[in-house]
């Protein structure tokens, strides 16, 4: 854990050197994360940044050994719970400044995109939590309801490395269980996330792609599932200069054919068969209702072989094969919900109840991520990304030893210098012939001056 009087001293070197490089401490300065009395902002980021490494929830943190180098839980739920944190504005900056990093590493023709999902933010033990509301889950196979939110998140790809950009936790204003806390001040960033919570996602998605836009973030193509691709959010996102790729169904939605209103399931028997090509059927380029052109590429659904699934593009240029692997790029958002949940403790480290918390604490957890994909972009190695993370988990452990040893070392000079010069030369000499017999593994951690004298 963090000691007290060294702020850093004892981060994994990995993510010593990392934060450094994405100027993580930076861009919490920037986005006004900043505190004038206590504990400094960036201190509790990394205290609590760190626990997931240390296999411990803050309360068995506290009931250690050292619960007297750490401050109190109040201090850390103060800083949670604050509703005056801009903290899309610092994942913001934290994400376009490491998605540049990544672009300078690849070819500038090289695709990139942005995705659109959304999954489940289970509170389901809950019953005060702010904005709880009861929601229900379409991608589970048990189509099942829970008490909680739904996290709509954007992500950027280059079909190697995935960062988060944005997210927010959506409510519902039919569902709800718990309203919002009226002790919020109206000027504050807490409670303009509070009304976005009660929006639908199709309002949102619009903004989101324009904050990351601003912030420099670059991308050719956004790619959604079933769920969100729907003629007037595709218009939408098509005026903002960025043309969509995804999975349509078979619903009311039209398709212009001939100046005649068509079905999917009509486009399908009027789409040209493919020959030669495994998987993939048919395709056509049509016109939707709201007079966008796209193109349709039907492929076998592997599920069901009698079945056919139905990608959509507004780039009409795009071949058949380009378009159905730019979509699978998808994936990777569906990765990072596995990710953060299994991995990184997201909705289960902690337990508060103010919807500030959730934003906080899910921030953080997004940022863990984005330092394991930018030391797994810059690996020369085939690690992934559960890899890294147990190596960072017993590189912290080790740390804990070395840090006790190395104290130890420095405490034994301490002696020696109070000594007489014949004591003094004889246990320094036992001492050099014991660290020469160590191995290097071990060595590594003591003090350059120790190894030296």
């Amino acid at each position: 854990m963090i000691a007290n009087h060294d702020q850093t001293k004892q981060l994994p070197n990995e993510l010593k050197s990392t934060f450094k490089e994405l100027n993580v401490l930076k861009h919490l300065r920037k986005a006004g994360i900043t505190k004038s009395l206590g504990f400094t902002c960036a201190y509790l980021f990394q205290l609590i940044f760190c626990l997931i490494f240390e296999n411990k929830n803050w309360f068995r943190t506290h009931e250690s050994k050292k619960s007297t180098d750490i401050p109190a839980k109040d201090a850390v739920y103060r800083f949670l719970n604050r509703s005056t944190y801009s903290w899309r504005r610092f994942l913001l900056l934290l994400s376009s400044d490491s998605i540049e990093k990544v672009s300078n590493l690849t070819n500038h023709e090289r695709i990139k995109v942005l995705i659109i999902d959304d999954s489940s933010y289970d509170k389901n033990r809950s019953k005060s939590v702010e904005l709880l509301a009861r929601c229900f889950d379409h991608a589970s196979q048990k189509m099942r309801f829970y008490k909680g939110f739904r996290m709509l998140t954007m992500g950027w790809s280059d079909g190697t490395t995935f960062m988060p950009v944005d997210f927010s936790l959506l409510s519902s204003k039919n569902s709800i269980i718990n309203g919002m806390s009226d002790q919020i001040d109206k000027r504050s960033s807490g409670y303009k996330r509070r009304l976005e919570a009660l929006q639908s996602a199709p309002e949102q998605i619009p903004t989101m792609i324009q904050r990351a836009m601003n912030t420099g973030i670059e991308a050719s193509y956004v790619l959604m599932d079933t769920w969100f691709t729907h003629q007037p959010l595709m218009k939408e996102i098509k005026d903002q200069g960025l043309d969509v790729i995804g999975m349509v169904k078979n619903l009311k939605q039209r398709y212009l054919n001939n100046d005649k209103k068509v079905s999917l399931k009509e486009l399908y028997q009027l789409a040209s068969p493919i020959q030669e090509k495994k998987g993939i059927l048919r395709s056509i380029q049509t016109t939707q209702a709201n007079g966008i052109p796209v193109k349709i590429v039907f492929v076998r659904n592997r599920n069901k072989k009698s079945e056919w699934l139905a990608i959509l593009s507004t780039d009409c240029t795009l071949s058949e094969q380009d378009i159905i692997g730019i979509y699978g790029i998808r994936w990777d958002i569906e990765v990072f919900f596995k990710t953060t949940k299994s991995l990184l403790k997201l909705q289960k480290e902690f337990q508060g109840r103010s919807y500030d918390s959730l934003i906080c604490h899910t921030t953080i957890v997004f940022t863990r991520y984005i330092v394991l994909s930018w030391q797994n972009r810059c690996s020369t190695d085939q690690r992934t990304l559960g890899g890294l993370f147990y190596e960072l988990c017993d590189e912290i452990s080790d740390l804990d030893w070395a840090v006790a040893l190395g104290q130890l070392l420095e405490l034994l000079q301490d002696v020696l210098k109070e000594s007489n010069k014949k004591i003094q030369k004889l246990i320094q000499s036992q001492l050099q012939h014991w660290i020469a017999g160590l191995p290097n593994y071990i060595k590594v951690y003591l003090p350059i001056s120790v190894c030296e004298s």
